[in-house]
């Protein structure tokens, strides 16, 4: 898997998605709408951003694949969450967001394992 171009792509998508929001649907969305998709655009930057770092460190052996999973799959849910309730999904939809969360954050912890581990080769 080419992480280095996912993440690009991910970044490609967090600035259309940002525009989107800042013009397209910011005359119909409510305040609370808008602040879902401000927090759902923010998140795709910086996950995108360190996925891209992530995808260096794969190249370079310094951490594994699943890193980059969990933070794929991590910044799908969160984010796409809250698009979709911006975008009129129900606000129950809202409940899977802490997953993409908790995604987020184990993909952190393992490069955090992973390069520690490396480290004490």
């Amino acid at each position: 898997m080419n992480w280095i171009s996912i993440a690009a792509v991910n970044l490609v998508l967090a600035v259309a998605l940002g525009a989107f929001g800042a013009h397209g649907i910011k005359t119909i969305a409510s305040p609370e709408q808008m602040a879902w998709w401000l927090t759902g655009t923010q998140y795709s930057f910086y996950h995108a951003l360190g996925l891209l770092l992530v995808g260096i460190l794969i190249k370079l052996g310094y951490t594994t694949s699943t890193t980059a999973w969990l933070l794929q799959v991590g910044l799908i849910i969160f984010s796409g969450s809250l698009f979709a309730m911006t975008l009129g999904a129900p606000r129950w939809f809202g409940a899977i967001t802490p997953i993409g969360g908790t995604l987020m954050i184990i993909g952190w912890i393992w490069l955090a394992v992973t390069t520690f581990k490396h480290s004490a080769t």
